[in-house]
C-alpha cells in the first residue's frame, strides 16, 4: 500500500477543502508515492513523536494539529517546529495533518465527543453556508431512476436527517445531432424531441467534481446537459461544534464531575453555576469560544470546550455554564477516532496509536 492511498482515504472522509481559511491541513512534508511501512496517529506532531515514528518504523505520521501553522522562512532548527520538520525529512517520514476539516465533519471530532457523552442524535451547532451546489441534469425518462441512483451514490441528495432527496419534473427536450455525432436517440441532421426528466439534487461542493464524472459516465447521452448552481443555504452536515440532549437531566455538579472523569481533566475552569439541571449540551473540541453565542442562542445549559480567555467567561452572562476542560483534553480521543475511521475503510490497516502524551499544559 502506498502512503497516497491512506491520504486519499482520509481526504474522502474529510476533504482539505472543508478546512477553515486559517488552517494548514493536508500533506506537510514527505513523498506520498512510496510504500507505506506503517503509520503513527497522534494529536500533535512533535520532536518526540518523530522519534517514536522512527522507533516504530513508521514512515507516515497522521496528526490532528498541523506542525506548520505559519509560514516557515528558514529551516535551521532554531525551534521545535523546524527541528521536527528537519528530522522527519531526514528520516523519510511524511507528516499529514487533518485538522479543522475533521472538526467540521459531521462524523468527526465532535461526533466522537457526542458518543462519549452518550448523546445519540447530535446536530451541528454552527452549520457552514455557501458550500452547497444544486446540480440540475436532464435525462430521458427511460434512464431517470438509474441516473438518480448514481447521483445519490455519489453523495448528493442529503438534507439534514434525510437522504436521497431530489426533485423531478417532466418536459420535452430537443436536439439535432451533427454529422459527427453518435446520438443515443434521433437521426443525424434532424431535430429530435425526447420526453425527459429534469432532476435536481443538492450536493456538497467538494463532491461535485466526482459526481459530475459519475453522471457523465452513466448518462446515455453523448453530450450531457447539466447546470451547477451555487447556493447560500446552510449545510447541516458540516460545520463547527455540536449540540444535543442527554437522555436524563443531571445536576450541574454531577455533570461537571462526570466530564472531569471522562476527559481525564486535572481541572475544569467554569463560570458561575446557575442552579439548574443539565439537559441540553453544546460542545466543541479544541478552541471553541467563538461558538458561545451559538450555544446561548440554542438554549444550551452548558457549553464544553477549551482555550477560553478570562474576559470571555463574562460573556456567558448567566445564560449558559461555560466548562473549559482544556484543549488537549477535549481532543485527545481524536486519535481513537482516526483509527476507527481508517480501519472502517481499510480493515486490513493497523496503524500505531501514539503512546506519548503531547499535552504541553501541566498543572500543580
Amino acid at each position: 500500500m502506498l502512503i497516497s492511498e491512506i491520504i486519499s482515504t482520509l481526504e474522502d472522509i474529510a476533504p482539505p477543502s472543508s478546512q477553515e481559511s486559517y488552517d494548514n491541513s493536508g500533506l506537510i512534508v514527505g513523498d506520498i508515492e512510496v510504500e507505506l511501512t506503517n503509520a503513527l496517529i497522534t494529536l500533535d506532531c512533535t520532536e518526540e513523536i518523530v522519534e517514536e515514528a522512527i522507533n516504530k518504523k513508521c514512515n507516515l505520521i497522521i496528526a490532528h494539529h498541523p506542525i506548520i501553522f505559519k509560514e516557515l522562512k528558514t529551516l535551521t532548527g532554531k525551534n521545535y517546529v523546524e527541528r521536527t520538520v528537519i528530522n522527519a525529512i531526514k528520516n523519510d517520514i511524511a507528516i499529514y495533518a487533518i485538522h479543522t476539516n475533521l472538526d467540521n465533519y459531521k462524523l468527526g471530532v465532535n461526533k466522537k465527543i457526542a458518543d462519549l457523552l452518550g448523546i445519540t442524535n447530535p446536530k451541528i451547532l454552527l452549520p457552514v453556508s455557501g458550500n452547497l451546489v444544486k446540480l440540475v441534469t436532464f435525462v430521458p425518462q427511460s434512464h431517470s431512476e438509474e441516473i438518480r441512483n448514481v447521483l445519490f451514490e455519489s453523495g448528493a441528495g442529503n438534507i439534514g436527517e434525510y437522504e436521497e432527496c431530489s426533485f423531478s419534473s417532466s418536459g420535452l427536450g430537443t436536439f439535432r445531432p451533427s454529422t459527427t455525432a453518435k446520438p443515443f436517440v434521433g437521426d443525424i441532421g434532424n431535430r429530435h424531441s425526447e420526453n425527459e426528466d429534469k432532476i435536481e439534487v443538492i450536493v456538497s461542493r467538494h463532491l461535485l467534481s466526482a459526481l459530475i464524472n459519475n453522471l457523465i459516465e452513466a448518462h446515455p447521452y453523448e453530450a450531457v446537459a447539466y447546470d451547477c448552481l451555487p447556493l447560500l443555504n446552510k449545510n447541516y452536515d458540516e460545520g463547527a461544534g455540536m449540540i444535543g440532549e442527554l437522555e436524563k437531566e443531571i445536576s450541574e455538579s454531577q455533570f461537571l464531575q462526570k466530564i472531569k472523569a471522562l476527559f481525564k481533566c486535572e481541572i475544569i475552569r467554569h463560570t458561575q453555576l446557575r442552579n439548574k439541571p443539565i439537559k441540553r449540551i453544546a460542545w466543541c473540541g479544541g478552541a471553541g469560544s467563538f461558538l458561545l453565542d451559538a450555544a446561548k442562542s440554542q438554549k444550551a445549559d452548558i457549553f464544553i470546550s477549551g482555550d477560553f480567555k478570562y474576559h470571555e467567561f463574562f460573556d456567558a452572562e448567566n445564560q449558559v455554564v461555560i466548562a473549559d476542560i482544556g484543549h488537549f483534553e477535549s481532543e485527545q480521543y481524536t486519535i481513537d477516532l482516526l483509527n476507527e475511521l481508517l480501519m472502517k475503510k481499510i480493515p486490513t490497516f493497523a496503524p500505531y496509536l501514539t503512546e506519548l502524551n503531547t499535552n504541553p499544559v501541566k498543572y500543580l
